[in-house]
């Protein structure tokens, strides 16, 4: 990880736009995406067992974040992809599972282990066993580190009815894969 930069607690709700301004910049968001997500984050803030991180630089700048909640069957997350596990025999993914909602680091500090260490930092607080989550189905850094840390693909070209490209769905047991 970078020198001068922290894991630790974020009030994602306090600093939701400058988290969306991370996520703008490394997933290419326009305007009114992060609008959309703005309102999405708050709600999912809201949920039980929400918990955010963050990577601070020494000037306590945001330069990467997480958060994810308990899975809920009834989120819509949740009922898009049930069928897509249903079809793999994985719809039991979705029952004590942690789920990361977002990941995020700003291209300037990607590549020196801070997705890395705000994801295991995050799992390792979870009452669950284990973690899933959804990413853009292409053969990416992000699913390289995914791998990595033990996710492996329960459902592939999954299509969630606001994104162009198709994701997968991943899982790993808890506690994560120190490498």
């Amino acid at each position: 990880m970078p020198t001068g930069v922290r894991i630790g607690p974020l009030d994602l709700a306090a600093r939701v736009d400058e988290a969306l301004r991370v996520q703008a910049v490394a997933f290419g968001l326009s305007e009114e995406e992060v609008g959309i997500r703005r309102y999405i984050v708050q709600r999912h803030m809201t949920c039980r067992g929400a918990r955010a991180l963050g990577a601070f630089s020494d000037d306590g700048a945001l330069t990467g974040f997480v958060y994810g909640m308990p899975n809920d069957r009834s989120h819509w997350w949740s009922t898009i992809v049930e069928p897509h596990l249903r079809a793999g025999g994985h719809e039991d993914w979705l029952d004590h599972s942690f789920v990361i909602t977002e990941l995020h680091v700003h291209p300037g500090f990607q590549g020196h282990g801070v997705g890395r260490a705000l994801i295991t930092a995050l799992t390792d607080d979870a009452a669950e066993p284990r973690s899933i989550l959804s990413a853009i189905d292409t053969d990416s850094p992000a699913r390289g580190l995914y791998r990595a840390l033990g996710y492996t693909d329960l459902a592939r070209r999954v299509h969630f009815p606001s994104a162009s490209l198709p994701y997968a769905v991943m899982g790993a047991p808890l506690p994560l894969l120190r490498r």
